[in-house]
């Protein structure tokens, strides 16, 4: 009797700390994903004055869906995203007028969600044998940023410019926030 109540004792408490742990890890996540988007609040730029450049660079529609993906897609999905939002970041800033040093830990933030992601993708691949993701959203996500740094380009890396794509990246932020939720489920 004492043998059984000991072994449900110590199964609840195996269970209690495997769930607290992925918790924790999507607690770590979230809070990686919000300092990336108050950074990204901190750089200067009013959008009410960038209306003339507009540009709706149209975020795919399976990434705004995150109850279709399974686990692994999903991070591997926010994963793709966080490395071309870090691409788009690594272009000419210097019309801006933005703080390096905010620059500086944004890219760093990016870096440790990134990490925190890679060993999801490495866990659930030597678990699952799974595949790297879905093709085709990856290459519509790649279709999305290349917009935003042809659209760069195109008005040669204006003040302007870079405000409306800080507040395009700042909707993707939101998007990987609600795809998250789902990474631990």
């Amino acid at each position: 009797m004492t043998t059984g109540c000991i072994f449900q004792v110590v199964l609840l408490l195996c269970f209690s700390t495997m769930a607290l742990s992925k918790s924790y890890a999507l607690l770590q996540f979230q809070q990686s994903n919000s300092a990336c988007q108050k950074l990204l609040a901190k750089l200067n730029g009013r959008p009410e004055r960038c209306l003339d450049d507009r540009m709706n660079f149209q975020l795919p529609e399976v990434v705004k869906d995150p109850h279709q993906f399974q686990k692994a897609d999903i991070a591997f999905t926010v994963y793709e995203m966080l490395k071309n939002i870090l691409d788009v970041f690594r272009k000419d800033i210097s019309n801006t007028g933005w703080d390096t040093a905010i620059i500086k830990d944004l890219l760093t933030e990016l870096h440790r969600q990134m990490d925190y992601l890679e060993t999801i993708l490495e866990r659930k691949l030597d678990e699952k044998n799974l595949t790297w993701g879905n093709i085709k959203t990856i290459l519509q996500l790649k279709s999305h940023y290349w917009k935003m740094v042809e659209y760069l380009k195109n008005k040669d890396y204006s003040s302007c410019a870079w405000t409306i794509v800080r507040v395009e990246i700042l909707r993707n932020f939101s998007f990987m926030s609600s795809l998250a939720e789902n990474l631990e489920k």
